[in-house]
């Protein structure tokens, strides 16, 4: 049975007031939402967009909105902290191979960030499906997949 961020435990789990520039960077997303769900685009077909996401220590990837079906998979293990765009910043534990699946339906979404609590390189790999209840979101002009670069 695939697990979701439902059967995963917050080691921390909160409502509180955010620092400013999170705060301020959460409203600038809400009105112009980020489809970028990782650092970097490894690859896209008609089907999938395949992301990867690498913070060092300290490092932290912005707010981004998944509208898509999903699976993301911890590579390197680490432990992070989110802000949630119900209000909540939750932290985590991530192990080796740990992997999640989410799903939404017409019109749902989730926005968040990642911060890199840990004191080594945290990676993360994200597959998204196109085929969703929700259309893929355009991507920036310039994002395109690492491997169309190359």
């Amino acid at each position: 049975m695939a697990l979701t961020m439902l059967d995963k435990q917050a080691e921390k789990k909160g409502k509180s007031q955010w620092p400013a520039d999170i705060a301020a960077e959460f409203e600038r997303e809400s009105k112009n939402p980020n489809p970028c769900v990782g650092s970097t685009l490894l690859s896209e077909n008609e089907r999938t967009r395949v992301w990867i996401i690498r913070l060092a220590p300290g490092e932290r990837i912005g707010f981004h909105r998944h509208v898509l079906d999903y699976f993301w998979t911890s590579v390197s293990g680490g432990r992070g902290r989110q802000h949630v765009h119900d209000g909540t910043t939750v932290e985590y534990t991530y192990q080796p191979g740990e992997t999640r699946h989410e799903s939404y339906g017409k019109g749902e979404f989730k926005v968040h960030d990642l911060e890199n609590l840990g004191d080594r390189e945290m990676v993360f790999m994200t597959v998204e499906f196109k085929d969703s209840a929700n259309k893929p979101m355009p991507l920036p002009a310039g994002v395109t997949p690492q491997s169309a670069a190359a």
